[in-house]
Order: structure tokens, then C-alpha cells, then sequence
């Protein structure tokens, strides 16, 4: 996760290479550090220094990591000749290089010819199971392709083999989420509180899917993690305070009726909101007092 010093760094670097200020190379080694994809701004200043000679020989060794990160940024957008000539320049220095060779899959699968890119892909593969970069290819063409199905088989054998990579479950969740598999969703958002307890969203996200679920166990959990979030977040995440007043609506409805606990509980969200719309947007304060009210709180 990029923090603010690093987004503020990122942001004061690219307005200068914009502006001609120089600092092109810095600008793009602290995009690759953060692991971001700026691929229009990374193809129009990394191709300003490779086509310059002079700015190209002075970065050295580092010349063919501008050639495989520009690479990347023509595939993502859709520059394909400019991407195909990167390639080649890196297979004429690296003969035979695996990493080389995950560059020409990908430009396979930009192409749309997904035959010949999952072959390459799976000889990579066979030859280094354990390459993270290859197998999450390989769950982005599926989806690229459309197939939903393929997407989610591959993401759950990535995830017995690299059962930490949160960006994975949380990517899993969310197809599981936009098919109404809110059980299995639920599980992958389970993970990410275990191995995130301090991430806000990771609540909310699981609170979201155990409302969607219903039922009294359900509804009952789904406010608990609602509470969690606006704990995690000071009091100040609208779509929480929300979630603990219908959650409490809910079950009162199941129940017919409510105990002191989910009274106060909803009441103090129903405050909190009320202040918030005051000072973030009064003009809709009606319509949340006529929301609350069908709510019945």
C-alpha cells in the first residue's frame, strides 16, 4: 500500500517530468518501487530516454529494466509494434531468459492469441511452479477472456500455494461477490481480517456479505463487523453507520422486536449520521430523516 509520503513524492516528481523539469528516471524507479501502473505517463518518458542515446548508455544496467518497464506499459496500452520492439531488444541481450519470456506470453495474450499464451504460459510454469507473476497472468486472461469460471480455478490454486497474497483474496472475494457467491466470498473476506484485523475495508466488505446473506446469525455478525469498521475508522465511514441501523432494523423485523443493546447501538448511529449530513451535505438531511424513519429505529 502506497502511503501519503509516497503518493505527495510521486505526484511533486511526475508534475515536474511533465512540466520539463527533469527527473524521468527517478520519476519512473519510484513508480516500479511502488509497484504501480502509470503505463501512459511510463511509455511517454521511458521512450523519451530510450530513443535518446546519450540519456540511454548513462543509465547503465538499468537500461534493460527500462526496456522490460516500458515493455509493459506499451502492452497495457494496446502499443503493441512499441512493445514487440522492446521485447526484442531484450531477447538479443537475454537469450533464452525465462523473465524474457514471460514478456513475449504477454505480448501473446495482448494480441488475443490465448491458445499460444496459455501454452507459453505453462511452460514457463513447468519450469518455476512458484512464479506469482506467471500465475496471475494466467487468471487475468481468463477473465480477459470472459471466462469467470476459469478465473476463480485458477485464483484458488494460486491461493493454496501463496496463501498470504491478500491482493489475491481480496480479487477472489470479488468475483465471488459479482456471481451471488456470497458464502464463498465470505470466506475470502474471513482471510483477509486474519491476516489484515487493522484494515477497515476488509470489515465493511465481510459486514456488506453477511447483510446480503441474512438470517439472525447472520445480521447479528454482519452489525458486529459494521461496529469494527467505524471503530477502525474514528466514526467516520457513512457506510457503516448505515449498516448498524438497517442490520438493526433487520433483525428487530426477524425478532419482532429489539433489546436495549440495539437500540442504543442504532441511535447513536443514527446520530452520528445526522451529524455528518449536517456538515457534509444538509441539503439531503430530509431524505435521511424520512430513510430512518421507514427504518423504524
Amino acid at each position: 500500500m502506497v502511503s501519503k509520503t509516497e503518493e505527495s513524492q510521486l505526484q511533486q516528481l511526475e508534475n515536474q517530468v511533465e512540466n520539463g523539469g527533469g527527473g524521468a528516471w527517478e520519476y519512473l524507479s519510484l513508480v516500479r518501487k511502488l509497484k504501480l501502473r502509470r503505463s501512459d505517463k511510463v511509455l511517454k518518458h521511458g521512450l523519451t530516454l530510450l530513443n535518446d542515446p546519450k540519456k540511454r548508455s548513462a543509465l547503465g544496467s538499468d537500461e534493460w529494466t527500462l526496456y522490460e518497464q516500458v515493455a509493459i506499459a506499451a502492452l497495457d496500452c494496446q502499443c503493441l509494434d512499441v512493445a514487440k520492439d522492446c521485447i526484442k531488444v531484450l531477447q538479443k541481450k537475454f537469450q533464452d531468459s525465462k523473465r524474457v519470456g514471460r514478456l513475449e506470453a504477454m505480448l501473446l495474450e495482448a494480441k488475443g492469441s490465448w491458445a499460444e499464451a496459455e501454452k507459453a504460459y505453462s511452460s514457463l510454469l513447468e519450469d518455476n511452479p512458484l512464479d506469482q507473476v506467471i500465475s496471475m497472468r494466467r487468471v487475468a486472461m481468463a477473465k480477459a477472456r470472459g471466462d469467470i469460471l476459469a478465473a476463480i480455478d485458477w485464483l484458488n490454486k494460486y491461493l493454496e500455494i501463496f496463501m498470504a497474497d491478500h491482493d489475491a483474496w481480496r480479487e477472489l472475494a470479488e468475483i465471488y461477490v459479482s456471481l451471488q457467491m456470497y458464502k464463498q466470498a465470505a470466506f475470502c473476506y474471513e482471510e483477509l481480517i486474519l491476516s489484515q484485523p487493522m484494515i477497515p475495508l476488509h470489515h465493511l466488505a465481510y459486514a456488506d456479505v453477511l447483510y446480503t446473506i441474512g438470517g439472525i446469525e447472520n445480521l447479528q455478525t454482519a452489525k458486529k463487523y459494521y461496529a469494527s469498521t467505524i471503530e477502525l475508522t474514528g466514526g467516520k465511514n457513512v457506510r457503516a453507520l448505515f449498516g448498524v441501523c438497517l442490520c438493526t432494523s433487520a433483525i428487530g423485523q426477524l425478532t419482532k422486536g429489539r433489546n436495549n443493546e440495539d437500540k442504543e447501538i442504532s441511535g447513536l448511529a443514527a446520530k452520528a449520521l445526522e451529524k455528518d449530513y449536517k456538515q457534509n451535505s444538509p441539503e439531503k438531511l430530509d431524505l435521511l430523516a424520512s430513510t430512518l424513519k421507514t427504518l423504524k429505529l
